[in-house]
């Protein structure tokens, strides 16, 4: 996996859902750039992606997936499913593997089969698994998560666990910071926390 990019990502599953994490961060070698990048965008009632790398190409391919997944539920009159999402944006980036868009993805949300997490890296391999995190502050959320996952957990224990493990990358991972963005998805609704909630719970788990 390629942790070179300046981000940090996460997307968790858990029993009601998934929760997914960004921090803020956009960076130009060792310049702060932005200090309000958006990391996660909302595809669908139930579905997200999240990016890191280059902007350009992950607003782009965010606007495509939106497009896709509208005409599929136009189409068919049902959301698109998560795999099928993954799938469709794993073609897109193989096609492209000699002149590659430059990110790496997490494809995650709920559908008719339940939750389901999708990494994707920029030559169109996707892997799901239970948890996976992206970007150069990776190999900090990974020590944090190993340690503490369980895949039986709420949604609100998840939350708490992808805001400590992305708190942990923060304080280690000089391109990322700058706060944090978390969004939480159940078959019922598409959450995007507020910055009050998430510092509660930051003040509430002593970071």
């Amino acid at each position: 996996m390629d942790s070179k990019k300046g981000t940090t990502t996460i997307g968790l599953v858990c029993r009601e859902g998934i929760v997914a994490a960004a921090e803020r961060r956009a960076t130009m070698g060792t310049m702060i750039a932005h200090k309000v990048a958006k990391k996660i965008f909302k595809i669908d009632d139930h579905m997200l992606l999240t990016t890191a790398g280059l902007v350009g190409d992950a607003q782009l391919l965010a606007r495509f997936l939106r497009v896709e997944s509208e005409l599929y539920k136009l189409e068919r009159e049902e959301r698109m499913p998560i795999k099928g999402a993954a799938t469709l944006m794993a073609n897109i980036l193989n096609q492209r593997k000699f002149y590659p868009y430059y990110v790496q993805l997490i494809i995650g949300g709920v559908d008719s089969t339940g939750p389901h997490i999708f990494s994707l890296d920029p030559a169109g391999g996707a892997i799901e698994d239970v948890y996976t995190t992206t970007g150069s502050g990776s190999p900090y959320v990974f020590g944090v998560l190993e340690d503490h996952y369980k895949k039986d957990m709420d949604i609100e224990e998840a939350i708490d666990l992808a805001i400590r493990a992305l708190s942990a990358a923060m304080k280690r991972d000089s391109a990322s910071g700058d706060g944090m963005d978390v969004v939480a998805i159940t078959e019922k609704e598409y959450k995007e926390l507020s910055q009050e909630e998430i510092d509660e719970r930051k003040k509430r788990l002593g970071l």
